[in-house]
């Protein structure tokens, strides 16, 4: 098969209003697709439609809610069934995190952090699984994260949330062959954005919450070449890579390194 199109293709992308989701709703609109944009604040959301139309997008739409909501969730499938009648690409992006040891921390702490970073995800993907069966050459995209293949201490609730995304997607993967639905994970590392100003607990001071990250629009760009290249995962971000890399050759060693922040 050849490159996949973004052309006149329906896409949607939650945690749009910022970062990653910002970035990659603006490399998109170059390539012309139909987009319906989602996240809590209204302003940005606005903001971003009329960028996205100036960059080249067929259309540009928003629901404005949060995607642990049900009745957000309803209103997204019900926009896209009755404007669309079917959906081509779909990036779950929308993601949150929190700081801290998890002895110290709280319930609720950890059951926001998977809300919104995998049950979200995954009940909005089930409803929309018949739109996706519908569309053209159908991928989903789901922003995880590197820390979904090594978990790192003071951030035990957002690994948690990762490995369980990455986990489900690759199950996904199979269970959509059929349908030739595709599935791309997204693995980055550490990305400049306004990601760590918005944590749900910030109780520690971690050190690799001040490393300098790749920009968000490197990692938009990224994306939408594996979008096209047909990939299954990326990791868009060399620290992500060798860090992967290190924890599979070396792991006890990996241990020892993490034993020190602990």
């Amino acid at each position: 098969m050849g490159q996949r199109s973004l052309h006149d293709r329906r896409v949607i992308i939650t945690g749009a209003s910022s970062g990653v989701g910002r970035a990659l709703a603006l490399e998109m609109a170059r390539l012309g697709p139909r987009l319906l944009l989602t996240a809590r604040r209204e302003g940005p959301l606005r903001e971003l439609v009329a960028d996205v139309e100036k960059s080249g997008a067929a259309s540009a739409e928003t629901v404005v809610g949060d995607v642990t909501d049900p009745q957000v969730r309803s209103r997204i499938v019900e926009h896209v069934l009755n404007q669309w009648g079917g959906l081509d690409v779909l990036v779950n992006n929308a993601g949150v995190s929190a700081h801290g040891r998890f002895a110290e921390g709280d319930e609720s702490t950890l059951r926001r952090v998977m809300e919104v970073n995998f049950f979200a995800t995954a009940e909005l993907t089930r409803l929309l699984a018949p739109l996706l069966r519908a569309g053209q050459d159908p991928l989903i995209v789901n922003v995880a994260s590197i820390l979904g293949h090594r978990a790192i201490p003071h951030n035990s609730e957002y690994c948690a949330s990762k490995f369980a995304l990455r986990g489900w997607s690759e199950s996904l993967r199979a269970e959509l062959s059929r349908d030739r639905i595709g599935v791309l994970v997204v693995s980055p590392g550490t990305i400049d954005t306004e990601f760590f100003d918005h944590l749900i607990a910030d109780q520690a001071d971690t050190p690799w919450a001040t490393q300098k990250g790749i920009s968000p629009e490197a990692v938009a760009r990224q994306i939408v070449r594996a979008i096209r290249r047909r990939r299954h995962e990326i990791y868009p971000n060399w620290r992500g890579r060798f860090l992967v890399m290190i924890n599979r050759l070396f792991p006890r060693f990996v241990d020892r390194v993490m034993n020190r922040y602990g």
